[in-house]
């Protein structure tokens, strides 16, 4: 399966799926102004892996900023990790947030509230992409 590899852009975030190691990150900054073109593919790539999914994956959020738009997308992408984990498979969530960002700390806390599989919050002193 071909990995997904997005370049940042100024309102759009950096992407890495990998199957092959079941790395799956997204950093940096999400605005994009079409947000359901943006991240249709990214929630295909995840339907495809799902069928045969690495035997670990870690999903890993490294965000500067990010609008209300992206919030839905990002639940959506939770979700399709967390079905990985509701059938065995080992799947976890990593938020990094930087020590400065209390707004980025509580968005990752709300995401850990609203799934069963397991979510690391993790300071960190520099979140850039």
């Amino acid at each position: 399966m071909e990995k997904i590899v997005l370049q940042p852009s100024p309102t759009t975030p950096k992407v890495n799926f990998d199957s092959q190691t079941g790395l799956l990150e997204i950093s940096g900054k999400s605005l994009p102004e079409n947000s359901i073109d943006f991240f249709q593919p990214l929630h295909a790539w995840l339907d495809n892996y799902s069928a045969d999914p690495n035997d670990v994956t870690s999903l890993i959020f490294k965000l500067e900023y990010f609008n209300t738009s992206s919030t839905s997308h990002f639940l959506k992408i939770i979700k399709k990790v967390e079905k990985l984990f509701d059938m065995g498979r080992n799947a976890n969530v990593i938020w990094y947030y930087d020590y400065e960002d209390e707004d980025m700390k509580e968005a990752g806390e709300d995401f850990k509230m609203l799934v069963k599989l397991p979510v690391d919050i993790v300071g960190t002193d520099f979140i850039g992409s």
